[in-house]
């Protein structure tokens, strides 16, 4: 009988044993998943985002950082942050604002500069050439083939892909009481409305008129955009936007939100 108990028992005790293994087993499992997110930068737990300002085309943030290589074409790198996210003065630095995932549609801003877990992105709020640090954890990675050019000199439009010229436009620019702000920029959005009597196509940029609080009912916002009477091309008329010719229109059309515009004085 005793040893009819001890058979009895055996098979039980190795189910116990079993059980109490995989538990842990999936104990150790479930706190390494646990963990590992952890290892990556997180926003200090006392980081209130509803109290910074949020970066668009319709704010002000003094406390940005100048862009500090205005002249440099950037390598095509965009990001989208996933969430509301905080916006540093540098790397493990100050927050002094935040970006939203959309504005014009999604939100796609351009790699400028990186410095470990940071990218350094140009922003669409004033002052014109605001910039700022972002924990890249907090983004989603993307890049344009594209960039366009305007040369303000020539009053002349240029896109590229790939590197290579795929055209060239003459074009109309800001009048010299209203003129195109220079520096690097990027495409913000794209309103397409063919109802537009002007353009059905404009292309908010990052940058604002330095002379204008506002125009056309919006914040003063530089655009590219077309126009119905081709006259006004190769002229300084415009106040601040880049009207462009209709097949111009119709590449850029292509071009992804966050792609570089470099505004040039030559």
């Amino acid at each position: 009988m005793e040893e009819s108990r001890r058979r009895t028992s055996w098979p039980v005790t190795l189910v116990v044993l079993i059980f109490a293994v995989s538990t842990l087993v999936m104990f150790l499992k479930d706190g390494g998943d646990e963990t590992t997110p952890a290892a990556a930068p997180t926003a200090p737990a006392d980081l209130d985002l509803k109290k910074l300002p949020v970066s668009t085309t319709h704010t002000t943030i003094e406390a940005a950082p100048r862009d500090p290589r205005p002249s440099k074409v950037p390598n095509g790198t965009v990001v989208h942050p996933k969430r509301v996210t905080a916006l540093y003065d540098e790397p493990d630095g100050t927050p002094f604002g935040k970006v939203r995932p959309t504005e014009f549609g999604d939100v796609w801003l351009p790699v400028i500069s990186r410095n470990r877990d940071w990218v350094q992105v140009l922003l669409p709020s004033k002052p014109n050439g605001s910039t700022g640090w972002i924990r890249a954890s907090e983004l989603a990675e993307a890049r344009s083939r594209f960039l366009v050019r305007v040369h303000l000199g020539e009053r002349e439009l240029e896109l590229f892909e790939d590197d290579s010229l795929i055209g060239t436009w003459t074009v109309a620019i800001g009048a010299g009481s209203t003129p195109t702000p220079t520096g690097r920029t990027f495409v913000l959005g794209q309103i397409i409305d063919d109802q537009q009597p002007f353009s059905p196509v404009i292309m908010p940029l990052g940058s604002h008129s330095e002379t204008l609080d506002s125009y056309g009912g919006g914040p003063g916002t530089v655009a590219l955009h077309g126009w119905t009477d081709p006259s006004v091309f190769g002229k300084a008329i415009s106040h601040g936007c880049v009207r462009v010719p209709d097949d111009a229109l119709d590449l850029l059309r292509i071009v992804p939100i966050g792609t570089p515009v470099m505004v040039e004085a030559t």
